[in-house]
């Protein structure tokens, strides 16, 4: 069994694709923290954000997977946390540079907009890509300083 703990939410929107990558993540051998939502019932996106940001500000995961409806609203709420830095992703190119250029650590996927074997792709794709560093950091540390 990996180390790594991988933390994963979503509304109603993206329930049953997050149900999906958790038993995928279970089966490749990972520590998986579920943060809900537990089923297909209206919720609030932004509360499942804040349970990622959380999660990965107290070190109870080093990394996560957010799903909502498109993704759009959940990748915006989560980048509102400075501890977190959300990509959300479509696709096996977006997943890889979301990594080596922009050192993601929470990638978000649209339940309704992406497929169950393209999500899985760009999940492995994501979680097996490190972070080139160099010329890339110093843009990360400057979307981790403070803002004015």
């Amino acid at each position: 069994m990996s180390s790594k703990i991988i933390a994963l939410a979503s509304d109603h929107g993206g329930y049953e694709l997050k149900t999906i990558l958790k038993d995928t993540l279970a089966a490749q051998g990972f520590q998986v923290l579920d943060l809900g939502t537990d089923g297909p019932q209206s919720v609030d996106y932004p509360d499942f954000a804040r349970a990622m940001a959380t999660a990965i500000a107290d070190g109870k995961a080093e990394t996560g997977v957010l799903v909502c409806g498109t993704g759009i609203g959940m990748s915006i709420a989560a980048n509102r946390y400075p501890q977190l830095r959300a990509a959300l992703v479509h696709d096996a190119f977006g997943a890889r540079l979301s990594r080596q250029h922009n050192d993601a650590n929470v990638i978000v996927f649209g339940g309704r907009t992406t497929g169950v074997e393209v999500a899985k792709d760009c999940l492995s794709i994501f979680l097996s890509t490190p972070f080139e560093g160099g010329r890339h950091a110093v843009r990360v540390n400057k979307m981790s300083g403070p803002t004015k």
